[in-house]
């Protein structure tokens, strides 16, 4: 191995530290708590050196999210059950997104509320983000006649129901039956 190739394995290795410890440290005290200063102090490097891998806190976000999307389609995917119906598909993954959003709720503050610097719906979108839309969009598309508006707004509804019941809006006894009536709306075909 070469010096250059040591030198890139380490400063990815340093990246990966910053980005387990802010994911951490969100994870136990909030995201209020991840500032630089107090990562610096967790990964035991100086200020400058995370200005080295990241511009700013909302870069670290979004390599935050960027992880999370990596878990989020993945788990889309996988909630489908072997013979679902089309409408079993959808309910499928909108009780999986809801389940990611509550079990992970540093995870999917990075993902979906917190600035994060991360391009949706453009073209230099990572394709991670592409990856987990297209497994929302596979449950959409038998459906609809323009899949892309139609998994915007099913996305859009379930993200909504997840930021009302994380904040105590919504009564979370009742997700069950809110998850079969967006299933409802959706699950309508042409």
């Amino acid at each position: 191995m070469g010096i250059n190739e040591r030198k890139e394995r380490e400063r990815a290795e340093r990246e990966q530290r910053i980005v387990a410890a802010a994911r951490m440290l969100a994870e136990r005290d909030g995201w209020a708590s991840v500032t630089i200063r107090r990562l610096a102090q967790e990964i035991e490097y100086s200020q400058p050196v995370l200005y080295a891998h990241f511009e700013n806190r909302d870069a670290i976000v979004g390599a935050v999210a960027l992880e999370g999307f990596g878990k989020l389609g993945p788990t889309l995917r996988a909630s489908v059950r072997r013979d679902a119906s089309p409408a079993e598909a959808i309910e499928d993954v909108a009780t999986a997104y809801l389940e990611f959003a509550f079990e992970r709720p540093a995870l999917y503050e990075a993902m979906f509320v917190l600035p994060s610097g991360l391009r949706f719906a453009k073209s230099d979108t990572p394709q991670v983000l592409r990856d987990t839309f297209g497994a929302m969009m596979a449950v959409v598309e038998p459906f609809c006649a323009d899949p892309e508006i139609t998994t915007e707004t099913f996305w859009a509804a379930l993200h909504g129901l997840a930021e009302l019941e994380r904040h105590g809006r919504i009564r979370a006894a009742f997700r069950g039956e809110r998850v079969r009536r967006v299933v409802g709306m959706f699950a309508i075909a042409n």
